[in-house]
């Protein structure tokens, strides 16, 4: 239910702006990648605006998500960490003969 109420009210009028974005901007626009000589026809590209903004956002999404990959670097890195420290503790409970003996102890003494 919740996904459906954000879907109606979030979803559904973002999909309205953009078609009337796309609608409104149809238009042929040249992109130069040449910034001493604009007027280069070998680093000139045309396309409607919406094709630009939309690129532009799409880049944008990929740099923000790798700034933030990276950002959250550290935590990976103690999460890795932290595995590494409980497979350790895993194997030496199971594999301490003297353990086995003291955790039955200590579940009998719990239980009472």
């Amino acid at each position: 239910m919740f996904r459906r109420i954000i879907f109606v009210l979030f979803l559904i009028p973002l999909a309205v702006v953009l078609i009337a974005l796309i609608v409104a901007n149809r238009g042929s626009v040249p992109l130069s990648l040449d910034i001493f000589n604009p007027a280069n026809p070998a680093l000139t590209f045309h396309a409607p605006l919406f094709v630009w903004m939309f690129g532009a956002l799409v880049i944008g999404v990929i740099i923000g998500g790798f700034g933030s990959w990276l950002a959250q670097g550290k935590h990976r890195k103690k999460e890795r960490a932290y595995k590494k420290e409980a497979e350790k503790l895993r194997f030496e409970k199971e594999n301490n003969p003297d353990n086995k003996a003291s955790s039955a102890s200590t579940s009998l003494v719990m239980s009472n």
